[in-house]
């Protein structure tokens, strides 16, 4: 009987729709839900433990340890989510992952998976087509045709290996111990780049008999190995966050392995025992959770100290602008890339915010008058407008990157906020510059001994104190934002101070002229205006936008 000649082309094809169909999958699945997965992400990952079980409830759904791995590095690096609970989604993603393993083997293996196969590619190609128009039903046919090509490409793996089967003899590598095992199924997957297509070639071979359990469980061990290798690479020329979040993940993958790899045969006899499973690949994808299970239970007791030890293996990158958190994020996450945007809009602040301040109290001098004038004359002016530069170069930052933003398509409250977060940023500017115009006029009375000017400089210089606490309490309280009582009152103040000063000037002519100190009056109150302007922007405008979608739900 003439033998049969193992159809490599066949089998590669085979990984190559597997792999295409694991692509539309998470494509589709990403546009049809991506944002709600993004926004749970982003809002339900305030400890290690929840950063697991959404890790995996997210990984499982998506069917994508890769695409989470992306949206846990966008969060990380725009400060939402810290090291230690991007740890716990890392370690959640990977039990995640191994639902495809269980899908596969319930329903690859048990009916002709090319014939399944065929209405889902057949439907799905029809919808994509006729409904290109309707992104719903596009994205819809897409996923269908994803699954479609997912079980086809299995059908093609399966049928390679099972006619050859016979012909495959492994005992050879019998003398080097189930080591090799464990190389191929870290280099292949490696090579490959999917641990779910390396676990589908895995049951294929298992389900024709070419490897038994042992072997098919240690090759498993290798390919959670291996998956770790694509990250790694891309983490190379990363942030410091990358490279950590990267290591972790190594770790965990490495040190489970071969903590298991060590006790393989008696878990394997103690699963088989205790589950009583008589079907090998079931027991196979079993033990598949059962390693990931392992790892959680063994690494979480040590996330703390991990994270500690982490953030001392690469130091911080060098920052080249003066924003903090866009650099660290591409737009290809929106939500995590609008958030990075606030948080370099808070640091904004924190300049206009403390250049205002200085401009009174002076950089170094703080409040020891007993300093001579030569020396607030000398250093003074140079470090703020040293500062007041930095704002303007922050400004040009933070608009380059908004900017970038356009491209991607962003939804309707992301745009919307990312708009209301530059106007914000605008008019921080405009604060900026109104106080720096009459930085030299709030010197010259500085230095004069009327008494007049004296008692104006000292009560603009409380009123402003007050307003920028005021300002700081209101964006400290987020959870309970109620419009500000403070807005409206400045023009107020605006015309009460310059009535006062007429009503003295009538009586005596101050040292200072007179167009200075309404001139100082208008820019101060000017500015704290602004200033107050870009918090209704940034802060409570949100809450009418989050309120507003509340109200049409």
């Amino acid at each position: 009987m003439e033998q049969e000649i193992f159809d490599f082309w066949k089998f590669l094809a085979g990984i190559g729709l597997f792999l295409w169909g694991m692509n539309q999958l998470e494509g589709s699945i990403k546009e049809l839900a991506g944002k709600s997965f993004r926004n749970l992400l982003q809002k339900s990952t305030n400890t290690a433990w929840k950063g697991i079980l959404i890790g995996a409830l997210i990984t499982a759904v998506l069917q994508s340890s890769s695409l989470v791995t992306l949206m846990v590095l966008a969060f990380l690096g725009a400060g939402v989510i810290n090291l230690k609970n991007a740890i716990g989604v890392i370690l959640g993603a990977n039990l995640g992952t191994t639902v495809t393993a269980w899908i596969v083997a319930t329903l690859g293996f048990k009916f002709s998976v090319a014939a399944f196969s065929m209405p889902f590619l057949g439907i799905g190609s029809l919808m994509f087509i006729f409904f290109s128009s309707r992104p719903m039903l596009k994205n819809l046919g897409a996923f269908t045709v994803g699954f479609g090509l997912l079980f086809l490409g299995l059908d093609f793996m399966k049928s390679a290996i099972e006619a050859v089967a016979d012909q495959i003899d492994l005992s050879q590598f019998d003398k080097y111990g189930l080591w090799i095992y464990l190389v191929i199924g870290l280099v292949v997957t490696a090579l490959i780049q999917s641990s779910s297509a390396m676990v589908v070639i895995i049951l294929s071979a298992m389900s024709a008999r070419v490897i038994g359990l042992v072997e098919g469980a240690v090759l498993i061990i290798g390919a959670n190995i291996g998956t770790t290798v694509t990250v790694g690479i891309g983490s190379l020329n990363g942030p410091a966050d990358k490279k950590r979040l990267a290591l972790a993940h190594f770790l965990f993958n490495m040190i489970t392995g071969l903590l298991v790899f060590a006790f393989i045969r008696p878990l394997i006899d103690l699963t088989m025992t205790v589950f009583s499973i008589h079907d090998p690949l079931m027991e196979l994808v079993l033990l598949n959770t059962l390693i990931n299970l392992i790892g959680i239970v063994v690494f979480y007791p040590f996330i703390n100290k991990l994270e500690g030890w982490l953030k001392h293996r690469f130091g911080e990158e060098q920052q080249t602008g003066i924003a903090t958190y866009i650099g660290k994020v591409k737009p290809d996450v929106p939500e995590a890339a609008v958030a990075a945007l606030e948080k370099d809009i808070h640091l904004a602040f924190e300049l206009t915010a403390d250049f205002i301040f200085k401009i009174w109290e002076g950089d170094a001098l703080g409040n020891k008058r007993d300093i001579s004038i030569w020396r607030k004359l000398v250093q003074q002016p140079y470090d703020l407008l040293f500062q007041y530069k930095r704002i303007k170069q922050l400004e040009d930052e933070l608009t380059a990157y908004h900017i970038t933003l356009q491209v991607v398509n962003l939804d309707q409250t992301s745009a919307q906020k990312a708009t209301s977060l530059m106007l914000a940023l605008r008019t921080m500017v405009y604060a900026a510059k109104d106080i720096k115009d009459v930085m030299h006029n709030i010197k010259e009375m500085q230095e004069s001994e009327d008494n007049q000017v004296q008692e104006l400089l000292e009560f603009l210089r409380s009123f402003t104190f007050e307003q920028l606490n005021k300002m700081k309490a209101f964006i400290d309280h987020q959870e309970d934002l109620v419009r500000p009582d403070w807005i409206g009152q400045h023009d107020e103040v605006y015309q009460n101070t310059i009535a006062e000063l007429y009503q003295k000037v009538r009586k005596r002519q101050p040292e200072v002229a007179i167009s200075t100190l309404t001139n100082v009056i208008k820019q101060v109150v000017s500015s704290l205006d602004n200033l107050g302007s870009s918090l209704i922007h940034w802060r409570f405008m949100e809450k009418v936008v989050i309120d507003q979608k509340v109200r049409e739900n």
